[in-house]
């Protein structure tokens, strides 16, 4: 309680602005309409304004407008977590056109994504942390794999592994689930009660950061395969596992050469995703804002911010730092 208190007090500390200096104008972050994006808008936030004496705006996005909005636009300044795989040819364009930069993983080692099971399952059947061990084993892991929403990306993945592996054949039923809710829902049920469950889920998540899961061995990484597995009803699907999904910093290129002292601080912004997985973890539990969350990161990692500032900054934000 004691944590939660002193966290909400420092938070609000976030949404007083420093005051700016000459040579740090105004700076518009897309802040997309997810948890771990949301804090790490927060945290750039707070970085830029008092450690950098920015003027920081923020805007509620999400990938394909924001992307648009750079096209059409040539705003916001920077996007903070830019899941490429999902931006489509207008980001492509762009690239191609030299009107943005890719400054660097926002997320290290990416977005991951895969299918697990419990940590409690694979220590009592090692054998089912590979593909081959839960075709040959499914009612170990209740004969069920809780399969994407309609509409969703990794459906369209999952739905090509699906009979590339054999899941069917195996004896495992596909559950289709009709949210990420009821996604969601399921595996905590059968997590808190030691209950069998196998699935698809991706981090940074409020849930993998809660559970412990185990990522299932798919077997080696296949690019073509993965690719062309990302087609509805491919007619020849062919067994891949999912490769880190880049997750990048991206900013238009006249930003990078009007505030070019911002961009190399933004360029070295980087959160491992268990850490990530652990703030929005503890976000879901306390019912905290994306700026508590935030400050949460700031208290718990200094050692990690601390190394993406310049000296001045570094020098401004020294009390934090030392608390």
């Amino acid at each position: 309680m004691k944590q939660i208190t002193a966290v909400s007090a420092l938070a609000c500390a976030l949404a007083i602005p420093a005051t700016a200096q000459a040579d740090c104008g105004e700076v518009s972050i897309a802040e997309m309409n997810w948890a771990s994006a949301s804090v790490v808008t927060a945290v750039e936030k707070f970085l830029l304004e008092q450690g950098y004496g920015c003027t920081v705006k923020t805007v509620p996005s999400d990938t394909v407008p924001a992307v648009t909005s750079i096209a059409e636009n040539g705003e916001p300044d920077t996007v903070s977590e830019m899941w490429v795989n999902s931006t489509g040819e207008v980001y492509s364009k762009l690239k191609e056109q030299g009107k943005i930069e890719e400054l660097g993983k926002i997320l290290n080692p990416g977005g991951v994504e895969g299918w697990w099971i419990p940590s409690y399952l694979a220590e009592e059947h090692p054998e089912l942390t590979t593909i081959e061990g839960i075709l040959a084993n499914p009612e170990l892991v209740g004969g069920t794999f809780n399969n994407c929403p309609d509409g969703w990306g990794c459906r369209i993945v999952n739905d090509n592994l699906i009979p590339a592996l054999g899941l069917e054949e195996a004896g495992i039923e596909i559950f289709n689930h009709g949210s990420g809710e009821t996604l969601a829902t399921s595996m905590a049920s059968a997590y808190e009660n030691e209950e069998p469950w196998f699935g698809y889920y991706w981090a940074p998540t409020a849930l993998l950061g809660k559970y412990d899961m185990v990522s299932v061995d798919l077997g080696e990484y296949d690019a073509e395969a993965h690719e062309a597995n990302q087609t509805p009803n491919n007619p020849d699907p062919k067994p891949s596992a999912f490769p880190a999904a880049p997750v990048l910093t991206v900013v238009t290129t006249d930003f990078a050469e009007r505030e070019p002292e911002v961009a190399d601080f933004l360029s070295k912004i980087s959160f491992d995703v268990d850490a990530m997985n652990g703030v929005v973890a503890w976000m879901d539990e306390n019912g905290a804002s994306p700026e508590e969350g935030a400050v949460y990161f700031l208290t718990s990692h200094p050692d990690v911010w601390s190394g993406w500032l310049n000296d001045a900054a570094r020098e401004k934000l020294a009390a934090l730092l030392n608390q």
